[in-house]
C-alpha cells in the first residue's frame, strides 16, 4: 500500500462515521428521527454542492495547498456541531455548524484515486488499484457504523463524532504532507468547461443520485429497523453486514480481468443491486436482515469501481480530480435525499415499509443507467490519464 492510500484511508475513515453519528447523536436529544436526518441531509447537500470546487481547487493549485485548510476548518465545524447538540443550543445552531461541516469536507477518494491515476493511468493496475480503494471504503463502512455505534451507544453520545475529528485531522494532513505523488498541476484552458458537461459524466452523476438516495436512506431506516425490534445497538452491524457484501464482491471483482467492457459491467451491476435490494423489505427479524443486507451490498463495489474507471477515461487529465468528485458528489446529494425522506417515510409508515423507497430509487437509478449506457462507449486505450 502506497503512503497516500494508507494516510487517504484514515482521512475518509469518518466519512462512514457521521451520518449515522449525527442520527444517533441528535435523535438521542431530540427523540425525533425527522430532525436527525434533516441535520445529516444538510451535510451531504452542503458537501455535495461544495465537492466538485475542492476538486477543481485540487486541479488547480494542487492537492495539498487544498487539504490543509479546508480540513482544519472542517475539524472547527465538527467540533461546533457536536457542542451545539451537547449544550442544547436552538436548532438553527444544528444546521449552521453542519453546513459547514459539510462544505468543508474533502473527497479524499477522490483524490487518492486522482494519485493513482497519475501513477498508473493507461495500464491494467489501475484497475486494480481502483478496486483496492473501493475494497478499503468498504473496510471502512463495515467497521465504522459499528464503531461508532458502539460508541455512541455504550461510551457516550458524543463519543462517536469526537473520533471522527480526530481521524479526518490527522488522516488529511498526513496526505496532504506527501506532495511528491500528487498529481501535476496542469493549466486548464480558459472556457474549457466542467466534467459535468460530458454527456457520460452527466449521466453517471445521474445514476449515482439515486444510488446514494439507497445508500442514505438504508442507513437511516435500518437504525429504525433495529430500534423498532428491541436492538438499537445492532444499528451499525447491520449496516456493517451491507458493506461486507460489498466488500467481499470489490476483493473478487478487483482480482479478475475483465474482458466485457467496463460499460457492460456497470449494466450488469446496476440490475444485481436492485434485485439484491428486493427481499429487505420482507424481513422482521434482526438476523435475518443482517444476511439480507450483506447480499445487497454485493453490487455496490462493481458498480462503484466500474463508475470511477469510466470516469477517468472519459475526463481529460487537467479536471480528473473535479471528474471524480462529480460523482462523490452526487452519491451526496443523493445520500442527503434519502436520509431526508427515509427519516419522514420511517416516522410515517415504519421501517419495513420504508425501504421501499430506497428499492425505488435503486430501479430508477438502473433504468437510467441502462437506458443511457451508449454515453458511456469508451476506447480501450489509451487512458486519458496518459494522453
Amino acid at each position: 500500500m502506497k503512503g497516500f492510500s494508507l494516510a487517504g484511508f484514515v482521512g475518509r475513515f469518518p466519512m462512514s462515521m457521521l451520518g449515522i453519528g449525527i442520527v444517533l447523536l441528535i435523535s438521542a436529544l431530540t427523540e425525533s428521527y425527522a430532525t436527525a436526518g434533516a441535520v445529516a441531509a444538510v451535510v451531504n447537500v452542503s458537501y455535495a454542492i461544495a465537492a466538485p470546487l475542492s476538486g477543481r481547487l485540487a486541479d488547480r493549485f494542487g492537492q495539498s495547498r487544498v487539504i490543509i485548510p479546508f480540513s482544519v476548518v472542517n475539524a472547527v465545524a465538527l467540533v461546533a456541531l457536536i457542542l451545539s447538540a451537547g449544550f442544547r443550543l436552538p436548532e438553527w445552531t444544528l444546521y449552521a455548524s453542519g453546513l459547514l461541516v459539510g462544505a468543508t469536507s474533502l473527497s479524499l477518494g477522490s483524490m487518492v484515486r486522482a494519485r493513482w491515476s497519475a501513477l498508473h493511468g493507461g495500464s491494467a493496475k489501475l484497475h486494480t488499484a481502483f478496486a483496492f480503494e473501493s475494497v478499503a471504503d468498504e473496510v471502512i463502512f463495515v467497521t465504522g457504523p459499528a464503531a461508532v455505534t458502539l460508541l455512541a451507544t455504550y461510551v457516550n453520545p458524543y463519543a462517536g463524532l469526537a473520533v471522527a475529528v480526530v481521524l479526518m485531522l490527522s488522516g488529511s494532513l498526513a496526505l496532504a504532507l506527501q506532495r511528491r505523488t500528487q498529481p501535476p498541476v496542469t493549466p486548464v484552458r480558459v472556457g474549457g468547461g466542467t466534467p459535468i458537461l460530458i454527456p457520460g459524466v452527466a449521466l453517471l452523476s445521474s445514476v449515482y443520485l439515486g444510488l446514494g438516495a439507497v445508500f442514505g436512506s438504508v442507513d437511516l431506516i435500518t437504525v429504525a429497523f433495529a430500534e423498532e425490534h428491541g436492538a438499537k445497538g445492532a444499528a451499525g452491524f447491520l449496516l456493517a453486514a451491507f458493506a461486507g457484501g460489498s466488500m467481499v464482491s470489490g476483493l473478487w471483482f478487483g482480482s479478475r480481468h475483465w474482458r466485457i467492457s467496463p460499460r457492460r459491467r456497470f449494466v450488469r451491476a446496476l440490475g444485481v443491486f436492485v434485485v439484491g435490494l428486493l427481499p429487505i423489505m420482507f424481513v422482521g427479524d434482526t438476523r435475518v436482515m443482517a444476511f439480507a443486507l450483506f447480499v445487497a451490498g454485493l453490487a455496490i463495489s462493481p458498480t462503484l469501481i466500474t463508475g470511477f474507471t469510466l470516469t477517468e477515461r472519459l475526463v481529460p487529465p487537467s479536471l480528473l480530480t473535479e471528474g471524480m468528485a462529480w460523482i462523490s458528489t452526487s452519491i451526496g446529494f443523493g445520500v442527503a435525499l434519502g436520509a431526508w425522506a427515509g427519516g419522514r417515510l420511517t416516522e410515517t409508515f415504519g421501517a419495513s415499509n420504508a425501504y421501499a423507497f430506497s428499492l425505488g430509487c435503486a430501479l430508477l437509478a438502473a433504468l437510467v443507467g441502462v437506458s443511457g449506457s451508449g454515453l458511456l462507449r469508451i476506447p480501450e486505450a489509451p487512458s486519458p490519464a496518459k494522453s
